[in-house]
């Protein structure tokens, strides 16, 4: 440095800096390290963040006042700058030499300046609000000036005039100017131009929170406060951050997943690519070569059949698709493992300044001071790092749900015989929180070697070649914790396989309460589901043991490291002594050493069961799908709406053709219907239209948009309105028409809400009729292209399907013009439809209409042999009946069906009264009078549509699921006490107090220890020292070995208690808890919950316990060797507490 600054401006001078009352820093110092700290900092950043703002582009910002402020102080910093630099020339020319120094400093921070305006105009464009960069720039400039400032003042006191002018006062310009562009880098700019922010009434304010309020959460402090004023709720919350959304997570997993599965594919393209090499033909005419060798075998070597295919990595589309916000973590998370270092030396330090006599106060107080300040930034540093994985742990999960939900719902029917529903229920719940327990501390995988190494390598400076004693216990455990970790994955793959069936089997219990009630079935299903569930907590109970060991472990190895390393230390040379400041140095990086050492197995540990999960997830999301092409859509040049040629069809794969050899083309406009018996293929037939099946041969082509009425209809939770419109727009005219086609008028009046009545989950409150005449109301609404109608008229009485057949399917119906393919029973509607197609055994029998299926008398003529008998019975016997609409309604059975179908004996003895009443009815009535009451109920005048009913006072059927709020209450924690066992509960505690007891005495015993060396008994007492050292180590290890067995037997006993209670309250409750409660909100009860119960609450339990008695012994020990601190622990704890209760 003597070149830049000369002989006459020495770079450090210790007696004016270290070793005197008023330190200072000399000028070169000043002008060189202080002065380019900022600018290397900004120049280094500058490329990756101008490459981040072209990349991420948020809008155009108006410029504000304060941005022109920005750039005018920016300016006049850089004209500051340059004015120091002009003037040394001008002192040059003057016969005044100045070091090169002069010249150098004001050149760089000019540029800078320049640099830094720059990017306050660039930010403004690219929609930065506030800038991180630029604020830690001029926090930097400002700490860097401090010295100078201080330094300049003291130096004008002592003199009676300041000798250089010009730089003393364009050097408190240059400070005012930067403290001014730091105070206004604190303050936020508007947002960018037709942003979300401007627009959303409820914006999240992380969105445009500033670098300080970023850094420091500050933003979540208005949430917080409404928190303590009163309990949360979900209305509280502010809109979700579009980059947070499922609508953003899951198209970007899916895009990675669908490239790497189009990668995979093309890869074992090219390995099953077989080259073929024909050997040249050979004169004696032999098949072989020259060597003998045939073309088949040169075929088969150049295969190479061992090549096994390529699967496509899940995990790689993971790591592509959230990496890299990830990374920005790890980056955080790197910079606190190094400050975390800094503490140990600053401690040396302080022990050190304590020891010596006469030296300065000011450097205790710096050290006090930089201990704190380190703590301080640590805290921010970490916090950022945790806020950063838990948003990417969100990512993940929200992507992994929406992309299993996809799945689900176009898999092959195949691959449904293997994912059963409990499985896909387990997947979104168990195996997707999994992720986000393992993101939180996957840094820790590459963190925890990093701190060990640094550790070690501060403690060999400590204590010398001791501390490979230590490492070569380290290195013993590796074995015991890979051991540990293999068996635990062996059982989390065995759980998770008994969790799925037990969830299929609660899954199919639910769906058929109403049945097993009934039947009275309850305690034979209870008995299967706790067979099950005893098989998983058998196992459960083998990894919480395998936990226990592991825990001990981890909990022993910083002790048994530094007993090792302080018994060698003080056996292997004489002239070793332990003293205060090795000991307790070294215990500050053991007990640093303590969160790696116990944090890697349990990272390793979630390790293995998410790669459980993620294995599953991969195997789910690999299933074949159905093939969306199957079904040609756009075809426009064909004349047919509907057609199937040589079509072959199957459910699966492997398995044998269900439909063959079907030829079928609908004319636009026509109606279709498609008979058979039972078991032919008609269902069948509408599902490979929908592109439901494989198909195995043959061209399918549907032109224009389709509507499905299934044969068991499919109601929503939602109003009888929502289920007709679906979505679309509420038109009243279209709406009325829909209604009093699908005969569901009558039905308004009789309903509480009218057309607003909410509807139960899987239409709980309607009849079998109303619910299917509700599916077609649905699809009439939809206005579709292509009707497909799997028998809809089956779920309702005779006289309601010829009203819906005439006023809706039929060819004077409101779908006339539409293409309508039927299937259906009732052959009293064949002669008024356009084609008939017969199904026989999976083939299209025959295909025509009425009349010429007739006379071919072939598979329709046997048909309707088999089923005209029992059509005229039912068709005939509701109209004889109703000679008086007031006396019958027109679905009064339909209203009933539910009691009916539940009721056999009752059902049978109903259908014979209506047979004979129809007999009897029918002997003198004539065609046409008969004829004119088959059409009562289209030429019916109905009244006036009244004004739409409101469903007042009317309380909604389906329940929203509620939450507590506040704070948990203790009746619950005692609940879960009481599930352990308040013995075995006591036990825990006071086996945990006695571990905790015996690290106390382990650290006062060290205390005694190093005291020694003051006493100069070293030599005399060192055995016994290690002795009761090591025993009372080895104590706490056992005393946690037990204390962990203990609490996982308690866990366990509460985890079957709970289920048995849970389980056993579901079944007796009544029926109608089912018929307004979601299956799905139960079935997370026994999914989410109990795996909350079965996992997550004991380690939750382990971690409170530990941290409450470590927190305990601390404070005693510090009372006991400072009794001043007990002073302090009142206010500590009163904050403490209020903190946690603040954001409740």
């Amino acid at each position: 440095m003597e070149r830049l600054c000369g002989p006459e401006l020495p770079f450090w001078v210790a007696n004016q800096t270290l070793h005197t009352d008023q330190p200072d820093l000399p000028v070169c110092f000043q002008l060189s390290v202080l002065s380019w700290l900022p600018c290397i900092y900004l120049w280094a950043v500058s490329p990756l963040y101008i490459f981040y703002l072209k990349k991420n582009n948020k809008g155009y910002i108006m410029m504000s006042i304060m941005n022109r402020f920005k750039t005018v102080f920016g300016l006049l910093l850089w004209v500051v700058c340059w004015t120091d630099l002009f003037y040394t020339f001008h002192e040059t020319q003057q016969g005044m030499s100045q070091p090169p120094i002069f010249f150098i400093t004001p050149l760089v921070m000019g540029m800078t300046m320049l640099l830094a305006t720059f990017l306050i105009q660039f930010e403004r464009l690219r929609g930065v609000q506030s800038s991180g960069i630029l604020f830690i720039f001029w926090f930097l400039s400002v700490l860097c000036a401090i010295v100078p400032f201080r330094s300049k003042i003291l130096l004008a006191s002592s003199q009676v005039e300041v000798t250089d002018t010009l730089r003393f006062t364009t050097f408190y310009f240059y400070f005012g100017l930067v403290v001014l562009e730091l105070i206004l880098c604190c303050f936020n700019e508007k947002p960018p131009l037709f942003s979300n922010v401007v627009t959303d009434p409820n914006v999240c304010p992380e969105s445009t929170a500033g670098f300080l309020s970023t850094i420091t959460f500050w933003w979540f402090t208005s949430l917080a406060v409404k928190g303590f004023k009163m309990p949360l709720e979900a209305k509280d919350l502010w809109s979700l951050n579009q980059r947070d959304s499922s609508k953003a997570m899951v198209p970007k997993l899916l895009k990675e997943w669908e490239k790497e599965q189009a990668k995979s594919k093309s890869k074992q393209n090219l390995s099953n690519d077989v080259v073929y090499s024909k050997p040249p033909p050979s004169a004696n005419n032999h098949t072989g070569g020259e060597n003998g060798t045939s073309p088949e075998e040169v075929e088969v070597l150049l295969s190479n059949p061992k090549s096994v295919p390529r699967r496509p990595s899940f995990l790689r589309s993971l790591v592509r698709a959230f990496g890299p916000y990830f990374l920005i973590g790890s980056a955080y998370k790197l910079l606190q493992d190094v400050i975390t270092f800094v503490n140990p030396q600053l401690l040396r330090m302080l022990i050190s300044f304590i020891k010596q006599k006469g030296v300065p106060d000011w450097w205790g107080y710096s050290l006090a001071f930089l201990m704190f300040f380190t703590a301080f930034l640590q805290t921010l540093i970490l916090h950022q790092h945790f806020q950063y994985c838990f948003i990417t742990g969100m990512h993940v999960r929200t992507a992994l749900i929406g992309a299993i939900y996809r799945k689900s719902l176009v898999i092959t029917n195949a691959a449904k015989r293997s994912s059963t529903v409990g499985e896909v229920v387990n997947l979104m719940s168990v195996d997707a929180q999994r992720f986000v327990d393992l993101t939180t501390f996957l840094n820790m995988l590459w963190s925890a070697p990093l701190q060990i190494m640094l550790a070690l390598y501060f403690l060999w400076q400590n204590l010398g070649p001791s501390v490979l004693a230590g490492v070569a216990v380290m290195i013993l455990l590796i074995p015991f914790n890979a051991v540990i970790a293999m068996k635990s994955r062996a059982y989390q793959v065995e759980q998770m396989q008994h969790k799925d069936s037990r969830i299929k089997l609660m899954n199919e219990i639910l769906n058929g309460i109403k049945v097993l009630k009934l039947y009275a079935w309850e305690n034979s299903f209870k008995e299967k589901v706790l067979a099950i569930r005893q098989k998983e907590l058998n196992v459960l109970k083998k990894a919480a043991y395998l936990g226990a060991l592991s825990t001990m472990a981890w909990t022993s190895a910083p002790f048994l490291v530094a007993l090792t390393t302080f018994a060698v230390y003080v056996t292997v040379d004489k002239n070793n002594i332990l003293d205060a400041e090795k000991a307790f140095v070294s215990l500050s990086l053991f007990n640093i050493l303590r969160f790696p050492l116990n944090m890697l197995p349990q990272v390793i540990s979630s390790l293995v069961q998410t790669s459980v999960s993620l294995k599953r997830i991969q195997n789910f999301l690999s299933h074949d799908e159905l093939d969306p092409n199957s079904v040609d859509r756009k075809n426009a040049a064909s004349d047919f709406s509907v057609s199937v040629v040589n079509g072959k069809f199957t459910w699966a794969k492997e398995d044998s053709p269900v439909l063959r050899d079907i030829n079928v083309l609908v004319p636009q406009g026509s109606l279709l219907a498609v008979v058979g018996h039972v078991g032919c293929g008609k269902s069948s037939l509408i599902s490979a239209l929908l592109g439901e099946m494989e198909k195995l041969e043959g061209d399918v082509s549907i032109r224009g948009s389709v509507a499905y009425v299934p044969q068991q209809a499919w109601i929503q939770n939602a109003t009888l309105r929502d289920n007709i419109l679906f979505g679309k727009a509420y038109n009243e005219q279209k709406y009325g028409c829909v209604l009093e086609a699908c005969a569901l008028t009558p039905d308004l009046e009789v309903l509480p809400g009218g057309d607003m009545t909410e509807i139960g989950e899987k239409g709980i409150n309607l009849s079998g009729g109303q619910r299917q005449r509700v599916s077609l109301a649905r699809a009439l609404y939809s206005d579709a292209d292509v009707y497909l109608l799997d028998d809809p008229l089956s779920a309702v009485d005779a006289h309601v399907s010829k009203h819906i057949f005439d006023n809706l399917i039929g060819p004077e119906g409101a779908l006339k013009g539409k293409t309508r393919i039927l299937v259906t029973h009732g052959i009293s509607y064949l002669p008024q439809v356009d084609n008939i197609v017969v199904m026989v055994d999976g083939r299209v029998s025959e295909m025509g209409s009425h009349q010429e299926l007739l006379k071919q008398n072939g598979a329709f003529a046997e048909f309707l042999r088999n089923y005209a008998l029992e059509d005229m019975i039912e068709d005939e016997a509701p109209e004889e009946m109703i000679h008086d609409e007031d006396l019958f309604p027109e679905d009064t059975l339909s209203n009933h069906i539910d009691m009916v179908d539940t009721e056999p004996g009752i059902n049978e003895a109903k259908r014979k009264f209506i047979r004979q009443i129809s007999i009897i009815s029918a002997d003198g009535e004539t065609p046409k009078s008969r004829s004119v009451r088959r059409h009562g109920c289209s030429q019916r005048k109905h009244p006036e549509p009244q004004e739409k009913k409101q469903p007042q006072g009317m309380e909604k059927l389906i329940q929203a699921e509620t939450t507590e709020t506040g704070r948990v209450k203790l009746k619950v924690y005692l609940e879960y006490a009481k599930a352990v066992g308040l013995l075995l509960s006591v036990l825990i505690c006071i086996l945990y107090g006695c571990q905790s007891a015996a690290a106390i005495g382990a650290n006062i015993w060290l205390s005694e220890w190093t005291n020694d060396a003051l006493k100069n008994h070293t030599e005399d007492n060192v055995n016994m020292r290690v002795g009761v050292y090591a025993a009372l180590g080895i104590t706490q290890g056992v005393l946690v070995m037990i204390s962990s067995f203990t609490l996982a037997m308690g866990n366990i006993g509460a985890a079957r208690k709970l289920h048995h209670n849970l389980l056993a309250n579901k079944l007796q409750t009544v029926q109608s808890f089912y018929d307004t409660t979601p299956i799905g909100r139960i079935l997370n009860r026994f999914s989410k919950d109990i795996f909350v119960i079965d996992e997550s609450l004991p380690s939750t339990v382990l971690m409170f316990l530990f941290t409450f008695f470590v927190s305990l012994s601390t404070m005693i020990v510090i009372i006991s060797s400072t009794p001043i601190f007990a002073v302090v622990i009142a206010p500590l704890a009163f904050v403490y507490i209020f903190v946690q209760l603040y954001p409740c």
